[in-house]
């Protein structure tokens, strides 16, 4: 009894209850999706559930080890990671083979039992690899400088530089800036001087808003020599002006923008929907949510999310360790990126990514790969005790 009692005041019920709403949320959007008749009779609502399952047993497995194990596993799972990634690069391309690219990327192992994406895993795994590096520096350098603040963002550029070099080789940009929205999440939390920051962040705006403006008026220049393909044009262009290029690039987000601006207030009602828009199962479930549940369906998603990520946010101020602060950390800015991504793509806020939205969207990858993050912040707080007491306290005591 006194086991249970244990286990009950430690597991974190409240980040579960959440989870199971983003689950019945995830199998009624997708069950409505699938009823357009593009995908056949294949029946994503079970194979979703199924994800789910594998997703809550990664969970489990995860909360069982402390956080000081990760701490020493972590640079093991980041070479895993890159590995995964190498790997791919050599793996056969042809019709049915475990490498075939997916809509122009070799981004996933093609499995018996599905398709695998390993920048999924990736993601978590250089959470853990950049938390360990920045506690490790600021126990080696304890006093703050200039000059350390910059040996510790060259040591997190290079960790960062490794895996990104091998995603965007097969190309996929959306991971990529997934990534670096982790890292400038990490190097905030690091307690990197602003000195140096903010001429970063300036020097990034200007360097997305540049390329930007040779997309629009300088296209042979980005394709002869920085081999920009056609295809990335067409979404910078579908983006800015879609109903330009109605029957091409702009056709996902016209109509998305049809479907969620048909739901208005209340939406059309389950299994109600009008709108056609293709793979609305994966990275346009929100499309779905909009016009079946309108403003306020689509209101209580976002809201779910905004305490998702306060209740995450809590349980990193709780943290004493820094190693597990740094972890948090990054795995909020992981869903926070990828939630306003993926909306935002939705609605012409940005522009149309592959990103799919975390924990409603239907895959395999980004399920578990979620789940090994999640599971990570549920340790934390399953094993927070052991940490609430300083070595000499505990003496104390």
């Amino acid at each position: 009894m006194e086991n249970n009692r244990n286990f009950a005041e430690r597991f974190d019920w409240k980040l579960a209850a959440i989870l199971i709403t983003f689950l019945i949320i995830s199998l009624l959007a997708i069950s409505s999706a699938q009823t357009t008749g593009q995908y056949g009779e294949t029946n994503f609502v079970i194979k979703q559930l199924q994800w789910y399952v594998i997703g809550a047993f990664i969970i489990a497995f995860v909360m069982y080890f402390e956080p000081e194990q990760y701490k020493k596993m972590s640079w093991y799972l980041y070479g895993f990671g890159i590995f995964l990634l190498v790997l791919l690069i050599f793996m056969p391309e042809g019709p049915g083979q475990i490498g075939e690219p997916k809509n122009g990327a070799k981004s996933w192992y093609h499995l018996p039992i599905g398709s695998i994406q390993p920048s999924e895993f990736m993601k978590t795994f250089y959470i853990l690899a950049a938390a360990r590096l920045i506690s490790a520096h600021h126990e080696k350098y304890t006093i703050k400088t200039i000059k350390t603040d910059l040996l510790l963002l060259g040591k997190i550029a290079l960790t960062l530089f490794v895996p990104l070099a091998f995603i965007m080789q097969q190309p996929d940009l959306g991971s990529s800036l997934v990534f670096i929205a982790i890292t400038a999440a990490l190097i905030v939390a690091a307690g990197i001087s602003w000195k140096i920051i903010l001429p970063i962040f300036i020097g990034g705006a200007a360097i997305g808003s540049t390329v930007i403006w040779m997309a629009l008026y300088m296209q042979d220049f980005l394709a002869d020599h920085l081999g920009v393909k056609p295809y990335h044009f067409g979404r910078i262009y579908s983006w800015l002006d879609p109903y330009s290029y109605a029957d091409e690039a702009g056709y996902h987000l016209i109509t998305s923008l049809n479907a969620i601006g048909s739901g208005e207030i209340f939406g059309k009602g389950y299994m109600n929907r009008e709108v056609y828009v293709a793979e609305n199962h994966t990275d346009f479930i929100f499309s779905v949510i909009g016009e079946e549940w309108g403003f306020i369906g689509a209101s209580f998603v976002i809201c779910l999310y905004f305490l998702l990520i306060y209740h995450l946010t809590k349980i990193t101020l709780t943290l004493k360790d820094p190693f597990c602060t740094y972890v948090c950390a990054g795995i909020i800015a992981m869903i926070t990126f990828h939630v306003f991504e993926n909306i935002g793509m939705t609605i012409q806020l940005l522009p149309i990514t592959g990103i799919p939205l975390p924990f409603i969207s239907y895959g395999g990858s980004s399920l578990m790969g979620n789940a090994l993050a999640i599971g990570l912040v549920f340790s934390m707080k399953y094993h927070y005790r052991k940490y609430m007491f300083s070595a000499k306290d505990e003496d104390d005591l």
